[in-house]
């Protein structure tokens, strides 16, 4: 096989956890076996022992999903956010094996590994596309910071005992100040993280918006807020507040913000594709990830199975 024609998939993992570090081997050993090549980045490799491993190549710091198909992850949230920051961008999707507790980004449990890695090789999996947001901070009309986040960019404060004063803009005009611990942007795949821990909604993730959730505000008009994908949201850190604020991008990325401090988030035109497995809705992912309570649903399917088990045929006949 020519190494133009030589598949190549980017094996991401939590290098520091022991599940992770044998799995990662048996991935690797699987993939190996298809005539795939891993590539790994070369600190993560050494961790994990796979630095030697006939099957596996290190990869270049600056690109590392070069000439990549996949990018598979072996993790928790955080390590899968890893993992997007080397996807966007590169058209490879990712592909979430969930080592960590909720896991909602990931598209596979543990268990499911071998079935995983059959769908790796045969390529049956589907891709859609999840939308990211841009975000630029600005110190006195300069740029000091730009980044884009998956999940959420948050303003907090970054003092305990102080209260952040924040002035909420939506398209040019202002809506309202918070005195608040923060305020949270969200897209619809970021709404199930940060943002439902501060109260906002929960939206599926077809749905194109931007969400605005202010966090432990003291105000009487402190309702999360749903937005058209176009908004162009900006928080403005007020100038003779008393608190300092951190921007963080998807609780990775961050820098501190000054009173003035002026951040403006919009929709980014480079969205993360994400690999998908199964074909069963949002609903059902719902259900499983918050263990949901669904005793005495009375739905069509269930109606349909019990009028088979009526006429005696079972769901194998």
């Amino acid at each position: 096989m020519s190494t133009a024609d030589q598949r190549r998939i980017l094996l991401v993992a939590h290098p520091r956890r022991q599940e992770a570090h044998d799995i990662a081997i048996d991935v690797v050993k699987r993939l190996h076996a298809a005539g795939i090549e891993v590539v790994m980045q070369p600190e993560e490799a050494q961790l994990l022992g796979l630095g030697d491993h006939p099957g596996v190549r290190l990869a270049t710091a600056d690109n590392p999903a070069e000439g990549c198909e996949l990018i598979c992850v072996l993790g928790g949230d955080g390590t899968i956010l890893r993992g997007a920051e080397m996807s966007r961008g590169t058209g490879a999707p990712l592909l979430g094996v969930n080592l960590g507790h909720v896991g909602f980004l990931a598209e596979a449990e543990r268990e499911d590994l071998g079935s995983t890695v059959e769908h790796i090789v045969a390529r049956t999996y589907t891709v859609e596309e999840r939308m990211t947001l841009e975000v630029t901070a600005h110190v006195d009309g300069t740029p000091v910071y730009s980044s884009w986040a998956l999940n959420e960019v948050t303003v907090e404060k970054a003092n305990r005992e102080r209260m952040l004063e924040v002035v909420a803009e939506v398209d040019g005009r202002p809506l309202t100040t918070w005195g608040c611990d923060g305020v949270v942007v969200a897209t619809p795949t970021g709404s199930t993280a940060y943002a439902f821990s501060a109260g906002g909604p929960v939206v599926w993730p077809d749905v194109e918006a931007l969400l605005l959730v202010p966090i432990s505000a003291h105000a009487l008009f402190a309702r999360p807020l749903v937005l058209g994908p176009q908004s162009h949201l900006a928080l403005e850190v007020v100038p003779d507040t008393l608190g300092t604020g951190a921007l963080w991008c998807d609780g990775r990325r961050a820098v501190d913000l000054p009173p003035g401090a002026r951040i403006q988030v919009v929709r980014s035109e480079t969205p993360v594709r994400l690999a998908r497995l199964s074909t069963s809705p949002f609903t059902d992912r719902l259900v499983a990830k918050f263990d949901l309570n669904v005793h005495g649903w009375r739905g069509q399917a269930r109606r349909e199975e019990a009028a088979r088990a009526g006429r005696g045929v079972t769901s194998e006949s």
